[in-house]
Protein backbone atom coordinates (compact mmCIF):
# COMPACT_ATOMS: atom_id res chain seq x y z
CA UNK A 1 0.00 0.00 0.00
CA UNK A 2 1.54 3.21 -1.08
CA UNK A 3 2.23 6.01 1.21
CA UNK A 4 0.33 8.50 -1.16
CA UNK A 5 -2.60 10.55 -0.48
CA UNK A 6 -6.09 9.44 -2.56
CA UNK A 7 -7.08 12.64 -3.57
CA UNK A 8 -4.08 15.16 -4.02
CA UNK A 9 -1.99 12.13 -4.97
CA UNK A 10 1.13 13.67 -2.64
CA UNK A 11 3.63 11.43 -0.78
CA UNK A 12 6.65 11.70 0.68
CA UNK A 13 9.43 14.11 0.86
CA UNK A 14 12.99 13.66 1.32
CA UNK A 15 15.72 15.59 3.25
CA UNK A 16 18.42 15.06 5.49
CA UNK A 17 18.91 14.12 9.10
CA UNK A 18 21.99 15.95 10.57
CA UNK A 19 23.72 14.67 13.43
CA UNK A 20 25.98 16.44 15.85
CA UNK A 21 28.62 16.41 14.26
CA UNK A 22 26.73 17.26 11.00
CA UNK A 23 26.69 14.46 9.15
CA UNK A 24 23.52 14.05 6.76
CA UNK A 25 21.90 11.01 6.00
CA UNK A 26 18.55 10.66 3.84
CA UNK A 27 15.45 10.38 5.65
CA UNK A 28 11.78 10.61 4.61
CA UNK A 29 8.88 13.30 5.27
CA UNK A 30 5.58 11.46 5.51
CA UNK A 31 2.43 13.02 4.96
CA UNK A 32 0.00 12.74 8.10
CA UNK A 33 -2.38 10.08 6.36
CA UNK A 34 -5.32 9.14 7.64
CA UNK A 35 -8.07 6.83 6.58
CA UNK A 36 -11.34 8.33 6.65
CA UNK A 37 -15.00 7.28 5.59
CA UNK A 38 -17.21 9.84 3.68
CA UNK A 39 -20.75 9.98 3.20
CA UNK A 40 -21.92 10.92 -0.14
CA UNK A 41 -25.45 11.98 -0.08
CA UNK A 42 -25.95 12.54 -3.81
CA UNK A 43 -24.86 8.91 -5.17
CA UNK A 44 -26.33 7.44 -1.39
CA UNK A 45 -23.20 5.84 -0.54
CA UNK A 46 -20.05 5.78 1.59
CA UNK A 47 -16.11 5.22 0.00
CA UNK A 48 -13.16 5.18 2.57
CA UNK A 49 -10.40 7.31 1.25
CA UNK A 50 -6.64 7.47 2.60
CA UNK A 51 -6.28 11.56 2.97
CA UNK A 52 -3.47 13.97 4.53
CA UNK A 53 -4.44 16.15 7.60
CA UNK A 54 -3.98 18.50 5.15
CA UNK A 55 -6.43 17.31 2.35
CA UNK A 56 -9.02 16.80 5.17
CA UNK A 57 -9.11 20.72 6.38
CA UNK A 58 -9.90 21.14 2.51
CA UNK A 59 -13.43 18.47 2.63
CA UNK A 60 -14.35 20.37 5.75
CA UNK A 61 -14.26 23.87 3.84
CA UNK A 62 -15.21 22.76 0.92
CA UNK A 63 -17.67 19.82 0.65
CA UNK A 64 -16.52 16.29 0.13
CA UNK A 65 -18.78 16.24 -3.44
CA UNK A 66 -16.71 19.47 -5.07
CA UNK A 67 -13.49 17.71 -3.89
CA UNK A 68 -14.48 14.76 -5.73
CA UNK A 69 -15.97 16.37 -8.26
CA UNK A 70 -12.14 18.47 -8.67
CA UNK A 71 -10.28 15.23 -7.92
CA UNK A 72 -12.05 13.41 -10.98
CA UNK A 73 -11.22 16.72 -13.40
CA UNK A 74 -7.85 16.35 -12.73
CA UNK A 75 -8.02 12.84 -13.90
CA UNK A 76 -7.93 11.02 -10.15
CA UNK A 77 -10.40 7.97 -10.32
CA UNK A 78 -12.25 8.33 -7.56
Amino acid sequence: MARRDDLTGEGPQVGNNSSFSNNKTKRRFHKNLQKKRFYIPQEDRYITLKVSAKTLKTINKNGIQEVLKEARRQGIDV
